[in-house]
């Protein structure tokens, strides 16, 4: 693959991703994290995205009312944690379903192409 072949490659795999991380942020928030813990949480997953990309998607789902956040300033070092709405999971599950079904669809043409 020439440079130019690689950097299309690259540019497709990122618009993959982006429109993935909304769904792995709502899966990972169905339980209360913060935000250094959830880029843990997507990083253990297989999710690379950094800190400047994540926050900023996080303040955009909780305008949305998909998330909520909470500071705790229990521990030493005060957090905002950030956990799913009844609308974010109501949105969470849809988007799964729909994740679902695109992935049974592309199956199915990989199945049919004899390439």
């Amino acid at each position: 693959m020439d440079t130019d072949d690689a950097a299309t490659l690259a540019t497709h795999e990122q618009e993959l991703r982006r429109g993935t991380i909304v769904l792995a942020s709502l899966a990972a928030c169905r339980t209360p994290r913060y935000g250094y813990a959830l880029l843990s949480t997507l990083a253990d997953a297989g999710f690379q995205i950094e800190a400047n990309t994540l926050y900023p998607l996080l303040r955009r789902l909780e305008k949305q009312g998909l998330l909520k956040a909470e500071w705790n300033t229990d521990e030493a070092r005060p957090r905002k944690y950030y956990t799913l709405t009844d609308l974010g999971s109501q949105m969470a599950d849809s988007l799964r379903d729909e994740w679902a079904a695109l992935t049974r669809s592309l199956t199915t043409l990989w199945k049919d192409d004899p390439a």
